[in-house]
């Protein structure tokens, strides 16, 4: 999925950084779901992996939040 430079905008590419953090935390989940039913080709180690990778996406989500509303409040405050 590789877009260039320069098209789209910030709106759209936070939107699909949004989407791509929710699509790993549902397949974490949906493995997570499928070891605990029992099926033999899903490993611990996988769905550990999977969980930590949805972990860290969303961890990055919320930092760049954060400083996204931080900018927002420092421009807000800047005297005109």
């Amino acid at each position: 999925m590789a877009t260039a430079v320069g098209q789209g905008g910030f709106g759209s590419e936070l939107q699909s950084s949004i989407q791509r953090i929710n699509r790993l935390q549902q397949a974490a989940n949906t493995k997570a779901m499928a070891f605990q039913a029992g099926e033999p080709n899903i490993e611990l180690n996988d769905v550990m992996v999977d969980m930590q990778k949805a972990s860290v996406a969303f961890q990055m989500g919320m930092q760049v939040r954060n400083r996204l509303v931080t900018a927002y409040r420092d421009v807000m405050n800047m005297q005109v």
